[in-house]
């Protein structure tokens, strides 16, 4: 089970149509506007500082964004990625999701050295371990152990820590 907050949609409309009571006008409008100049930058050091001045990202050191990739623009400050990680181009990355009867907001935590592959969506509240991979075009709707290498949709896990330890002492 994710972890996310759960909010109902009041008033009889689907909980989007009431949007901006969930959020400000104002702040998705400069979210968006900052989202859009880090996805098309080729500078992962200007990335990173827009994230962390502007969206109030937690990113940690020598953290690199692909192309593309599309960070939440609702809820941004919820998302953290630890250091050394690589997000993979045109990867979204989810705090929120609007549902018709309700919408939900939860953390998403990327721990240290894990690589995600690219296309990959990462629905809210869930932890990626330290030193996990996820493969490309992944759908990461749940916490994925550390060390684990995982993949699909919905993401299963392919092979565990240990077994990619055992794996490399048979090799050897």
């Amino acid at each position: 089970m994710r972890r996310t907050e759960r909010h109902p949609a009041k008033g009889g409309a689907n909980s989007l149509w009431h949007i901006y009571k969930t959020v400000s006008f104002w702040k998705v409008a400069k979210n968006f506007i900052v989202i859009q100049i880090s996805r098309y930058t080729p500078f992962i050091p200007v990335k990173n500082f827009l994230f962390r001045t502007f969206l109030k990202m937690k990113i940690g050191d020598k953290t690199s964004f692909a192309l593309m990739v599309m960070p939440d623009v609702m809820f941004p400050e919820r998302i953290s990625v630890g250091n050394n990680s690589i997000i993979g181009y045109n990867t979204t990355i989810l705090a929120h999701e609007y549902l018709i009867d309700e919408y939900r907001i939860g953390d998403v935590v990327i721990g240290e050295n894990v690589l995600i592959g690219a296309n990959t969506t990462i629905l809210p509240g869930v932890k990626i371990g330290d030193g996990a991979i996820v493969s490309a075009a992944t759908l990461v709707n749940r916490d994925i152990p550390a060390g684990a290498f995982v993949g699909g949709n919905p993401v299963k896990i392919i092979y565990t820590k240990e077994e990619m330890a055992l794996r490399q002492q048979a090799q050897k």
